[in-house]
């Protein structure tokens, strides 16, 4: 899930006047052009071990009649690699140059991709193609909202990060419970928690844009932070619309 406050990378000299608009603009696409990337890269990995039953293996246990079984150590590795990338990039991006920390973010979007696999797996192509262009549609939505709002949606935030800790307790007491009615609870929830971050980190954005330098390196650490979090609002919205409308495979 996604820590939705993060120590922000120097920026440079303020800008001011007329210029502030077009650095808001150019801010934000390159916050989408990252994102983007992420998600291309993710979407490939996860069909590549997923079609690729020798890849997959290091990842599942498998019986004698070809069915997965369970994680295996490398799974969980795999599994729980993307959270501490987040955290890492979260801590350190203040000592990172944006070098390094666009190699860690790429890093981390491979990663990910790898974990999810398992959607190709449980799920018809027909299914995600069908939710993924639902999830674009819902996400384009709630961004061009948060951009042109005038609403202050700080409080907003406060209650929607709140609302997260909820869905990460609850989904790790379902872990243990195994209810279907409660993760069906769980992922409408989730719909409304994650559109809700969406509108809410565009504006955040949209106010860092109009403080950073163009061409700076704080700029460019800014913009990869903020696809961070649009990226994990976009991947967690997809897989909770994923758990209500994707009906698994045959």
């Amino acid at each position: 899930m996604e820590p939705t406050n993060y120590p922000s990378p120097s920026t440079g000299h303020v800008i001011h006047g007329p210029d502030t608009a077009s650095s808001v603009r150019n801010f934000l696409a390159n916050v989408f052009s990252y994102m983007t990337l992420a998600l291309v890269i993710s979407g490939v990995m996860a069909w590549w071990f997923a079609s690729t039953p020798e890849l997959l293996a290091y990842l599942y246990n498998v019986d004698a009649e070809g069915y997965i079984t369970g994680r295996s150590i490398l799974g969980w590795v795999v599994m729980l690699a993307p959270l501490g990338l987040v955290f890492a990039m979260g801590g350190l991006v203040n000592r990172m140059s944006g070098a390094v920390l666009l190699l860690t973010f790429i890093a981390f979007s491979a990663i990910m991709g790898i974990s999810l696999c398992y959607v190709f797996i449980a799920y018809s192509p027909a299914a995600i193609i069908k939710v993924f262009l639902m999830t674009s549609g819902v996400f384009a939505i709630m961004a061009i909202a948060g951009y042109t709002t005038k609403t202050d949606l700080t409080k907003l935030g406060s209650l929607l990060f709140i609302g997260l800790i909820g869905i990460v307790l609850a989904s790790l007491a379902n872990m243990l419970i195994g209810s279907s009615t409660m993760d069906y609870v769980i992922s409408i929830i989730g719909v409304v928690v994650f559109t809700g971050l969406t509108a809410y980190d565009v504006q955040r954005l949209k106010a860092m844009g109009e403080q950073v330098a163009v061409g700076s390196d704080g700029a460019r650490k800014m913009a990869l932070m903020g696809s961070l979090s649009l990226y994990l609002n976009f991947i967690n919205l997809f897989l909770m619309l994923l758990r209500l409308f994707g009906g698994g495979r045959d």
